[in-house]
Formats: C-alpha cells, structure tokens, sequence
C-alpha cells in the first residue's frame, strides 16, 4: 500500500528527536549542567567583583577591619563553645556504654541535668570568681549574675575584645567539663542527689578558684606558669575530684573478690565508641576554641591536637595488645582521650613531632595507669576518668615544659618553665583534693553517698529514677547476683502461659 503521507503531515517535533538520537543520554545529561556551570561562574566573576570593592572599602577605613576581625572572633568562639557543649553527648555515651545496662538511664540523667545546672551556678557565681577582679592575684570578684562590664572580667570592649555574653558561653562550657569528668568515675553506685550539690559546689566555687589562679591575672599566670586549653585547669581538676569521690565512694559490689580485681564489662561498646568519636570532633571546639580568635593559630593547633590523638590511640592499642594479648576497643578509647588530653595544655606551641611523642606518651601511660588504679590503689574507676584525665592531665601540663618550643627544656629553654608547671600541678591538686575530700565526707556523714545494696543490684535506673533504658527487651544478666539481672519474662506471674 502507497503511504498516502507528505512532508506537510510530519510532526514539527520529529527533526528534533531525530538529533537527540545521534546524542547519548550523557550528552543529553550534560546541557543542563553547563547552563548550571555557565550561571555559577558569572555569579563568581560577580561577587570577584564585590569582594575587591569590599576590601578597597576596608583598606580605607581600619575601623571596618576591625570591626569585621571582631565579628569574626565572636562567631568562632561561639561555634567553638557549641562543639565544647555537645561534648556532653560524647561523656554520656561513653559513660553509658562502658558501664552496665541497668544504670543507663542513672548516667544519661546526670550527665544531662550537671551541664545544666553547671550553666546556672557558673552564672550566678563561678564566673565572677574566675574572672571578675583579674587584678586579684587569689581569686575573682564582682559582676555576679553576668551583669559586669567587659572590664569587671578582664575583656577589652567589642570589637577589640569579645562580648561578655560569647566569653561567658565559652566559659560555661569548659566549667561543665569539669564536673561531667566525675560522673564516671562514680558511675553505678552514688546517690543522684548527693552528685548534684557536689557538681555545683565544685562548678561555683572550687574550679572557679583555680581557674582564676591561671587564666585571670592570678598568681600561677604571673609566675609563668601555662596551661593553654585547661589539662589542668579543667581534666586535672575534673580527675581530683574524681579520684577523691570514688575512693570515699567505695568500690561498685562485686568488683574485688578475696582483693582481687574483677572485670565488669559494659554493655554496649558501640555508644561507647560513637561517644569517643564525638569527644574527638568536640575537642576541635575545646583546643582551638581556646584561641579566643579566629587566627591562623587555630589550624595549627587544631592539626596538634589530631595528631596527639591519634598517637595516643595507636599507641594504646599495640601496648594493651602486647601486654593482654589482645587490642583492646576500651584500651584504643581511652587511649585516643588519654591523647587529647595530654595535649590540651600545650597544643599551642609545640611542633607537630611534638604533639605526635605527647600523643603517644599518653596513650602508654593511659594503659598502665588503669591498671594500677584498678590493681594497687584498688579505688573503682568503672570508665578510667582518673587515668585519662588526671594522671595525662598532669602529663600534658609536664610536656609543656619539655616541648614548647620557645620554653621547653627540649628546646634550649632551660628548667624553668618545667619547675613552674610542677608547682601549677601541685598547687591546684593540693587545694582540689582539700576541697573535694571535705565536701565528699560532709556528704557522707550528712546525707550518705552510696545507694543501698538493694539498689545497686537491681540497678540505679529504678532505683534512682523508677524506669528503665531498655524496657520490654530481654538484657543479659550482669554476673553480680540474680537481683542485678532483669528481662522481660521477670514481668510475667509465675505459671504465666507464653
């Protein structure tokens, strides 16, 4: 049959979709990527253009420029106390997880409502006396509630210094580190109430003091001694009061038979892990924040503090393997920690090798003091907040004086700088100690630290708090006697049918 057709009947479109056939589908895909390539590269050009009138403007007017510089220390220190926060998420996960599953809701509870509460009496109180007054070379005064002048805390006006609001932020944060260091080591046994009124006298008054010794005109910063980012100023002190309320505290039931150590596993590594990974991101707050500027330092420092971490963490993992015959996942957590920590002090001014030795160090004495603490002191650390935090709090403030590079004995900077970190760490170990034995015993004399047996063998979730983390699933038991073990079939009446 004679198609009856001519050119006059072929679609309009048909030219069109033959040519598409001669393109592959990339081809095809790539059009409207090069419009979109083709738009952004005139915006680039655009705003080129606007960036040169920009500092052309600036070049003429200084105060623009700092005005500008202002703004922008502002709003790094704040990003900087935001990740020093959410460091709060990483302790509680890591609590949580090292410890075991019937006081989960107990140590996600406290780590909670202590930055809480950290936050008021910092506020109300801890602030003035760490920073109010810096002409007071023992402790601070004045602007209490934050209603100070910049000047009543030791701040040059905004834009040359930062506003009251950011630097108190900042503050807090690093205030609430040093009680969260505590909850633990008394995981798993301590009254929730009696942890609260030891968390604000330790936030309002204690770690204020000291605090103020060092970063406010106080009589250790005078005499030159340096503790950049707060080894001993927040994880030292942090680790004192620890160490001082778990040997009061008593060790967890069922941890020493015949004055033998037992192990008592956590219940879920995998938190416990997410938890150190967080800690790790938050410390790029802590270290770099502790700047106070947006500066070309901060890159610096925040490579030191990686590196120191990720020594501290490999090099716990091969001593732990050698020495248990096995990588240990607690050891490689705390060894990344031990790592951070160790090179909070003096992140500022060492060398990149430096950072990695300190890292390193750390994560080998991290090792071995968990086993002394555990083994020959026989005080009950259930997540190791001593060894990380107080013995490489004290490490960090040492490496200072052999590795700074303008200071460090390493360096040709002589003795000095060493013996002035030794009387920091005596100084502020001595008065954390006193203060922290006096008002654990007062505690324990008045309202009693320790929860009964009973509750800690059916765990301090119910006990403390009537719930459970894990409700309606079926938990393993814990070793410790058959009231520490709960499942869902411990709800059914006995004869029950299932």
């Amino acid at each position: 049959m004679v198609s009856t057709r001519t050119t006059k009947d072929v679609p309009s479109w048909q030219p069109l979709k033959a040519v598409a056939r001669s393109f592959s589908p990339y081809w095809i895909a790539c059009i409207p990527l090069a419009a979109i390539i083709t738009i952004v590269l005139n915006k680039a050009v655009v705003a080129q253009d606007v960036e040169v009138d920009i500092f052309a403007l600036t070049e003429a007017t200084p105060e623009a420029i700092i005005q500008l510089q202002g703004t922008l220390n502002a709003i790094w220190v704040l990003i900087a106390a935001i990740l020093v926060i959410f460091m709060n998420a990483g302790f509680g996960m890591l609590e949580t997880g090292f410890c075991r599953h019937k006081n989960a809701v107990n140590i996600l509870a406290k780590n909670l409502i202590v930055f809480a509460l950290a936050t008021l009496a910092y506020w109300a109180l801890g602030y003035s006396l760490m920073f109010g007054g810096p002409e007071n070379p023992i402790i601070g005064f004045g602007g209490w509630f934050l209603s100070g002048e910049p000047a009543t805390y030791g701040l040059d006006p905004f834009p040359i210094g930062l506003p009251v609001s950011v630097a108190f932020l900042f503050q807090a944060a690093f205030a609430g580190t040093a009680a969260t260091i505590v909850s633990g080591a008394v995981a798993e046994r301590i009254k929730f109430t009696d942890f609260l009124i030891f968390s604000l006298l330790l936030v309002g008054i204690s770690y204020p003091i000291t605090g103020h010794w060092v970063w406010s005109g106080g009589w250790l910063g005078s005499l030159g001694f340096s503790d950049f980012a707060g080894s001993t100023v927040v994880h030292s002190v942090g680790g004192w009061a620890a160490l001082m309320g778990a040997a009061i505290l008593g060790p967890r039931m069922g941890k020493y038979v015949d004055g033998r150590p037992q192990a008592i596993p956590g219940h879920n590594m995998s938190i416990a892990t997410l938890g150190c990974l967080i800690l790790w991101i938050g410390w790029f707050g802590f270290n770099p924040g502790s700047q106070l500027a947006a500066d070309s330092a901060v890159p610096y420092i925040a490579v030191t503090t990686n590196l120191a971490a990720a020594a501290g963490g490999v090099a716990a993992t091969f001593v732990a393997w050698a020495k248990d015959g096995k990588p240990d996942l607690s050891m490689i957590i705390n060894g990344i920690l031990a790592g951070l920590v160790g090179i909070t002090a003096g992140c500022n001014g060492v060398s990149y090798w430096g950072a990695v030795i300190i890292g390193a160090v750390a994560g080998v004495i991290v090792v071995y003091s968990v086993s002394f603490i555990d083994s020959v002191l026989k005080i009950d650390d259930p997540v190791g907040a001593i060894s990380v935090h107080l013995v490489n709090g004290m490490w960090g403030t040492l490496a200072v004086g052999l590795f700074n590079t303008e200071s460090g004995l390493f360096y040709g900077g002589g003795i000095g700088q060493l013996i002035n970190q030794i009387i920091g760490i005596v100084a502020i170990g001595a008065f954390t100690v006193a203060f922290s034995a006096i008002v654990w015993t007062v505690l324990k004399a008045t309202m009693g630290i320790r929860v009964s047996a009973e509750e800690e063998l059916n765990g301090l979730d119910i006990g403390e708090h009537g719930m459970e983390a894990y409700h309606g699933f079926v938990k393993e038991p814990d070793g410790f006697g058959g009231a520490g073990s709960h499942s869902i079939n411990d709800d059914i009446p006995t004869g029950a049918g299932m």
